[in-house]
């Protein structure tokens, strides 16, 4: 399975970008009032993005060395994912924060953070952006 790397990678990022796009246009939208992110087409999109995204990360992971979990960035990055996961859902979900200025502050730790891992996996370093500035 090693001959499709490239294709697969390339479907993942795209879906990264898919993902992450749609994510900010959501958010960005109901914390101005609008409830067009919320209907049902939108939704499945974006799950339909992130099936994809996971699945092609899954064949990722099994194509790889095991090794790559060694240097500590590759973990970083799956522990970022979960957290991004649990902020997005805290920003987008309606019972979760009731008020607009706590959507606003899980929805800006959400785009953070996908910020982060985007730049672990650019840097291949667990510190991401900050081993940039920190040179």
């Amino acid at each position: 399975m090693i001959e499709f790397y490239p294709q697969i990678k390339l479907v993942h990022v795209a879906a990264i970008m898919a993902s992450g796009s749609l994510f900010a246009v959501r958010g960005a939208a109901l914390l101005a009032g609008l409830r067009w992110p919320l209907w049902a087409p939108v939704r499945y999109l974006s799950y339909s993005i992130d099936t994809v995204l996971l699945t092609a990360a899954m064949m990722l992971l099994t194509i790889l060395p095991g090794s790559l979990f060694s240097n500590g960035w590759l973990t970083v990055k799956v522990v970022l994912v979960v957290a991004y996961i649990v902020f997005g859902i805290l920003a987008l979900g309606q019972r979760h924060a009731r008020s607009r200025a706590r959507r606003a502050l899980f929805y800006v730790a959400a785009l953070l953070t996908f910020l982060q891992i985007y730049c672990i996996a650019r840097t291949h370093h667990p510190l991401g952006a900050l081993s940039l500035l920190l040179g």
